[in-house]
């Protein structure tokens, strides 16, 4: 069997297909991933075969105009303006950048970039002639191909955020499911692109955070990949009984909303009078924040970059920014968590996790030192807080694995 993978143009998108590609080359069958070119390398550390033929926009750049027209509508949560869309500066002011000339100038690009890459996509699926496609939630050309080539196609969820979720703060009718701006869908013979092209989902969600969805949904257990990496050599067993937190933070955040949301050094303090050990890991310039900033308390390690699947299990609490990537390594973990989240599918995840019991969900912007302090103190407090997450890691354990998924994938082909 060829099965063709397709994946949006970032690694959080994606990284929970990974055992999924893993389980059906292991099962003896052909596994190539359609992908930008700056995904070429995330996906060959995974030990996949990337086929490096799309063409997109800069998550981040896309994450920063997002970010503005929010503010332009009023509904940006922070006190300060967002970054400058293209150069991620801080913007005193609005008119810093003309928005509108901007789309102007650049509508045709941006059109071009969907149109060559949707084209790509089915030029080459047509010539592999792959029997069913795997795809994330971002990932236009999926369908697309399933459609043209008249093929299976199972959408992969990252977490516990589908395509019946509204986006927070969004419009009405407002959806995570992509457009087709191009008129792609009908130019292949695909039909139309909507929420409903969704036939089979598969979800790693546990069964109590799974998301609505209309489609079959075929459920799978989170198996945590978070990039390739080693056991940092400080890392060092307990020495006593005080709890161990881990403190991540998204290498985007502070990239697409600006220095503003960067609330590490909120929870830093939070945790300062607390009686933990506090181990702290961060990568590029959030690592270099912390570093020229000042001394950290002494319970609170700075880590090398370090997956957090290697982390977790001996921890026993999570601060994160509410990405998927680290929701669902706690949730397999069995630990409570507390989300600092900014919006978006992160605030889906982050309150449905909530809603479970296992984790508290705070809005980066109104998240102070004294407000991540009381989440902090009740999440290690509270028992409750401790059945609910290691309960959502049972039923995860409970679900089948990757290796049990190729059966059904290969019944579908039939």
């Amino acid at each position: 069997m060829r099965v063709l993978f397709t994946v949006s143009n970032w690694p959080g998108h994606w990284y929970s297909m990974v055992p999924l590609g893993w389980a059906l080359q292991a099962a003896g069958h052909q596994v190539k991933v359609v992908c930008t070119p700056c995904q070429t390398a995330p996906v060959t550390h995974a030990g996949l075969m990337p086929v490096p033929l799309l063409e997109a926009m800069d998550m981040t750049v896309r994450g920063r105009l997002h970010n503005y027209r929010k503010a332009e509508v009023g509904t940006w949560p922070f006190a300060t303006p967002p970054p400058h869309p293209l150069t991620g500066e801080p913007l005193r002011s609005l008119d810093e950048f003309d928005m509108a000339d901007w789309s102007a100038r650049n509508r045709d690009w941006a059109v071009g970039v969907v149109d060559r890459s949707a084209d790509a996509a089915v030029d080459f699926a047509r010539g592999w002639r792959p029997d069913l496609v795997v795809h994330d939630l971002m990932s236009l050309e999926g369908p697309l191909v399933s459609g043209a080539l008249k093929i299976p196609a199972l959408l992969h969820l990252w977490g516990p955020c589908g395509p019946q979720d509204p986006v927070p703060g969004a419009p009405p009718g407002s959806s995570f499911v992509p457009m087709d701006p191009v008129g792609a869908f009908e130019r292949h013979g695909a039909g139309p692109m909507d929420a409903d092209v969704y036939t089979h989902v598969i979800d790693p969600s546990p069964i109590s955070v799974q998301p609505p969805l209309k489609a079959e949904r075929i459920p799978v257990r989170h198996l945590p990949y978070n990039g390739p990496g080693a056991v940092p050599p400080r890392q060092s067993p307990r020495e006593d009984d005080r709890p161990r937190v881990c403190v991540v933070w998204g290498t985007s955040v502070s990239g697409v909303h600006g220095p503003a949301s960067f609330a590490v050094p909120r929870v830093v303090e939070a945790l300062s009078d607390i009686d933990a050990e506090v181990l702290l890991t961060l990568t590029g310039e959030d690592r270099a924040r912390v570093e020229s900033g000042p001394a950290l308390p002494p319970h609170v390690r700075l880590l090398e970059r370090t997956p957090l699947s290697l982390l977790l299990p001996e921890c026993d609490l999570v601060v994160h920014h509410g990405g998927a990537g680290c929701t669902m390594t706690g949730l397999a973990a069995g630990i409570p968590q507390l989300a600092i989240h900014a919006g978006s599918d992160q605030e889906v995840i982050a309150d449905r996790v909530a809603g479970a019991g296992a984790a508290r969900s705070l809005v980066n912007a109104e998240a102070d030192a004294a407000a991540v302090h009381r989440a902090v103190t009740r999440l290690l407090g509270d028992p409750a807080h401790r059945a609910s997450a290691r309960a959502l890691r049972d039923e995860m354990e409970s679900l089948p694995t990757p290796a049990d998924l190729v059966s059904v994938l290969s019944g579908l082909v039939g």
